[in-house]
Formats: C-alpha cells, sequence, structure tokens
C-alpha cells in the first residue's frame, strides 16, 4: 500500500459526512423546543394586536386603557373587555414597563392615554433562541413586532 494514497479522504466518505451534518440540521430543531416558529409568532402577534386594540380604546373613549399581562400565567387581557387571552405554556415572557405599572414580579401593565401616547414599554416572547420583541413607544403608542 502506499502511504500517500490513505492519507486523503475518498469523495464517498466525505458525501457521508456531509448527508449526515444535513440529517442533523432537519432532526435536531424537530427535538427542541416545544414552540414551533408559527406559534411563537403568533403569540407576538396576538400580544401587538392586543396593544393596539388598548391604544384605540384609549383613543376612542379618552381615557386611560391598560393591556395586563401575567407572565407567569401567560395570559393578558385588555382593560374592561371580558375576554382574557391564553398563550401557549411553552413560550418565555418578559415584560419591561413603567415601575408604577408593575403590579408584582409576575403581572404588569402597559398604559395608553387619551392622545395615543404610552407610558412605553417592551415584551418580549421567546422560547430558546428564538425571540420577537414588542416595542410599544411612549411618545406615539405605536406597537411594532421586532425580530
Amino acid at each position: 500500500m502506499n502511504p500517500q494514497r490513505n492519507a486523503g479522504v475518498s469523495l464517498l466518505e466525505l458525501m457521508i459526512v456531509l448527508m449526515m451534518a444535513i440529517v442533523a440540521a432537519m432532526v435536531v430543531p424537530m427535538f427542541g423546543s416545544g414552540v414551533s416558529n408559527t406559534q411563537l409568532r403568533s403569540a407576538a402577534r396576538q400580544l401587538a394586536s392586543g396593544l393596539r386594540l388598548a391604544r384605540s380604546e384609549a383613543v376612542a373613549q379618552r381615557r386611560e386603557t391598560f393591556l395586563v399581562l401575567d407572565v407567569a400565567g401567560r395570559r393578558f387581557k385588555v382593560d374592561r373587555d371580558p375576554q382574557e387571552h391564553v398563550l401557549p405554556r411553552d413560550v418565555d415572557l418578559k415584560l419591561y414597563t413603567a415601575q408604577k405599572d408593575l403590579v408584582d414580579e409576575k403581572v404588569g401593565s402597559i398604559r395608553f392615554y387619551p392622545d395615543g401616547g404610552s407610558n412605553g414599554g417592551r415584551i418580549t416572547v421567546g422560547s430558546g433562541e428564538r425571540k420577537y420583541e414588542i416595542d410599544v413607544d411612549w411618545l406615539t403608542g405605536r406597537v411594532a413586532i421586532l425580530d
């Protein structure tokens, strides 16, 4: 046998390694977090929709309106709307808002004023490395979803 001939990698070996890498790249995410990208995006859109509803109610009814978020219970409610919206249980939530709008470490709210403005804040919806941030501009009350 020629020692130089055994030093290289055959095309077949290279193809086998590449196929294993492709299969691993497709299979590993399936066994990761229990929340799909679609569920995560849907939860972010649901929260953004609730925030926009709270803002429009504040402007239309000319009174302060809140979106109350229960981080531990993974649910939220718009001020006087009787419906409580439940988010997937595997979704991680974080709320950044004004100190006076925190009920406790697990519950807080984002406040909208009659002029359309807000106390501002951010809600992060995540699962593992994936996350969406819902920003509320304090001056305009504009709600935006960021990847």
